[in-house]
């Protein structure tokens, strides 16, 4: 018996068997097993079946009352490779027995191919391998060809050989220029046969295998458009309430727009919250590297597992889900702490008073769901505490990212509502004596409420202490600098401030000061305006423009949504387009399912209507490329290549209205490599800073 053989020796009372297969077998070739059959006692039925995921095939049947052996010839099934069940029963009045072994069964594959690029490329991008393998023991002569498309074109680079040598365990790589002519997915297929030849390879005359003579390979690759990516997103929180209610919307596509790169499509919900549900590891496209960014990441989370608990949403299949991202992005955070118990933006310098207290307000929430270490809280609690000056304010320690929390009289007092709020939300008693100090600080600036920010985060802040007669003043000054357009109710930092990150932060301030104590229809009211400003500003992932205003805008639809939650309901969307209709519909049994579906029209008048008694989230979204802007804008970035070997030199200059960036800097902290980006990391660039990073 082969040493790959697989034998089984099964005694019962008196019988005993043997058969005996290889491990591996050639997919459609002609294979052989053996059986032995001893001592049996009385008659035996033996049967050998083949079982894969798709069919059994019974092998062999014999019945016996004698001692037997025999070898029986069978053919394997014609697959790529796949591990398949033998199995061996053995049958009779007083004896029963079954085994079962695994064997694998692959094609011959005396060469193939291994696609080596990186499967991305642009529309005019030039270059594609493909390596060939030769497994036999002799030389063969291979002649390489490409299968032809009308996605792309394949043109053979000179100096390659396309037909060539290969001999035993011998490997070469040939090259062509591709240039694809579509976008998304395109397969490129590429053959290889030996082919007989009168022309020696290594002294030795080439052969041509009777099997495995040709190997065709078939590879995926994603032909992304040049330019850059641009998204329009139009969004609606619709509640007919019994009366349909209709909206519109013109999507006009600029002159410049990349050929084939412009997609529309159109994405219904019954959940406010189910789209940032959909996206929860993706809802800003921007790396996570450091830990501000790993915090937005984060939190968000947080806020949605609490609204679907307390509606009673929250299925095993999103609980698995969301605490993976929080179990993950927990244990990412902790890199960057120091022993004193603060956190910093890379896990070096000093303590950041700011994102210290942004982690453990996140911490102390997702302890309802995953383990954190509480004294990670405490040592966080503690050392902001120790940062709590003599006026009951709290001193700024590390780089903000905040610019609005920087600059001018209102800085200190910024910083130290929202640590202050982080305290409140962890359920420290405003009768804390580091609650009666900084509470007594915030009430010094109330003479001043000129900054609209500042004033909206005080509300929420005075709002958690419980102080009625000091949020009722701030709210009430908020309304008078309110803007209102059609229904929709927001705030903005001045007249002049088009800023809507900003925007979405305050609004959110001011949603939170009012449904954070106990709100009456009124304030229900009075918030469903802004919660229609506010989905109105989503992006297609369900987050907004920035890490903060993600987070607060999330945290405050949470609560709103938790509010009026209704068990209760359907709606039907119908959404016309100049030369399509599409129907959604929603009910109580898919409120949170997010349904899509790609428009024929990508630009042109789309109008839509909601019939019914459930509140729908719509979204319109277009997304396509335009030629990348040559004009300098905040931030430009010039590569220079200083050799072959591709060492990049990257000249960068900042012209913002700051006086410094926040993350970059001619130091670069970190390095990383996603798909076909490089993201560098920098720490700060001043106005009159042009560096340079290698």
């Amino acid at each position: 018996m082969a040493q790959s053989d697989i034998p089984h020796w099964v005694k019962g009372v008196t019988p005993t068997y043997l058969v005996a297969i290889p491990a591996v077998i050639e997919a459609g070739a002609e294979a052989k097993f053996c059986a032995t059959l001893r001592q049996p006692s009385g008659t035996l039925v033996m049967t050998v079946t083949l079982k894969s995921r798709e069919k059994n095939t019974t092998l062999f049947t014999h019945t016996s009352n004698e001692a037997f052996q025999t070898c029986v010839q069978f053919k394997a099934p014609l697959v790529q490779k796949e591990v398949q069940i033998f199995e061996v029963e053995v049958r009779g009045d007083a004896f029963y027995s079954k085994q079962v072994t695994k064997v694998m069964i692959q094609a011959y594959d005396p060469f193939t191919f291994i696609q080596t690029d990186k499967p991305i490329y642009l529309p005019g991008q030039k270059g594609n391998n493909a390596t060939v393998f030769n497994y036999l023991t002799s030389c063969i002569m291979v002649t390489v060809t490409p299968g032809p498309s009308s996605d792309y074109t394949l043109t053979p680079l000179s100096g390659d050989l396309y037909t060539s040598c290969l001999c035993a365990n011998e490997r070469k790589t040939l090259r062509w220029t591709m240039i694809p002519t579509a976008l998304g997915a395109v397969n490129v297929t590429v053959s290889a046969e030996a082919v007989a030849s009168h022309v020696s390879c290594d002294n030795e005359v080439v052969s041509v295998p009777d099997r495995g003579r040709i190997d065709v390979v078939t590879k995926s690759l994603i032909v992304k458009a040049e330019g850059t990516e641009m998204t329009k997103t139009y969004n609606w929180l619709l509640c007919p309430k019994g009366s349909p209610l209709t909206e519109e919307a013109e999507i006009h596509l600029p002159e410049n727009v990349i050929e084939g790169s412009a997609r529309t499509s159109v994405s219904v919900l019954g959940d406010i919250l189910g789209r940032a549900l959909k996206n929860l590891d993706g809802l800003l496209q921007m790396p996570y590297g450091c830990g501000e960014q790993n915090m937005a990441l984060l939190a968000p989370n947080i806020y949605i597992l609490h609204y679907l608990k307390g509606t009673q949403q929250l299925t095993t299949a999103i609980i698995e889900k969301a605490t993976n991202f929080l179990t993950s992005g927990y244990q990412r955070q902790l890199n960057y702490k120091s022993y004193d118990g603060a956190y910093t933006t890379f896990g070096r310098g000093p303590g950041n008073t700011w994102l210290t207290a942004f982690v453990v307000r996140s911490f102390a929430k997702a302890q309802s769901f995953i383990f954190i270490d509480p004294r990670k809280i405490e040592e966080s609690k503690s050392w902001l505490q120790r940062k709590q000056q003599e006026n009951g304010c709290f001193e700024k320690s590390g780089k903000l990212f905040n610019n609005r929390m920087k600059g001018g009289v209102s800085d200190e007092v910024t910083l130290s509502a929202y640590v202050t709020a982080a305290f409140l939300e962890m359920n420290t008693s405003q009768h804390d004596p580091v609650m009666i100090q900084s509470l007594a600080c915030l009430k010094e600036s109330l003479s001043d409420l000129s900054n609209t920010y500042t004033t909206a985060l005080l509300a929420y802040v005075f709002t958690l202490a419980g102080d009625v007669e000091t949020r009722a003043h701030l709210l009430q000054h908020l309304d008078t600098v309110a803007v209102r357009e059609g229904g929709f109710l927001y705030w903005s930092q001045t007249a002049a401030e088009t800023s809507a990150s900003l925007s979405v932060e305050i609004s959110s301030y001011v949603l939170l000061a009012k449904l954070s104590a106990s709100p009456t229809a009124e304030d229900l009211g009075y918030a469903s305006g802004i919660i229609r400003w506010l989905t109105g500003q989503q992006n297609y992932y369900g987050g907004f423009s920035s890490t903060q205003d993600t987070v607060v805008a999330l945290q405050a639809l949470a609560l709103y949504s938790t509010l009026v939650f209704s068990p209760e309901g359907w709606s039907t969307v119908t959404v016309q387009a100049p030369s399509s209709q599409l129907t959604f519909d929603v009910n109580q049994s898919n409120k949170l399912l997010y349904q899509e579906e790609a428009l024929q029209d990508v630009s042109g008048k789309y109008s839509l209507e909601v019939k019914g008694t459930a509140c729908a989230s719509v979204q319109i979204s277009a997304t396509y490329n335009i030629p990348t802007p040559a004009d300098v804008t905040t931030l430009s970035v010039k590569q220079v290549c200083t050799q072959v070997s591709i060492i990049t030199l990257f000249k960068h200059r900042y012209s913002g209205k700051e006086k410094t960036t926040n993350m970059t800097d001619s130091t670069n902290d970190r390095v990383e490599q996603k798909e076909d980006h490089v993201l560098v990391y920098l720490e700060e660039v001043s106005e009159s800073h042009r560096g340079d990073t290698r």
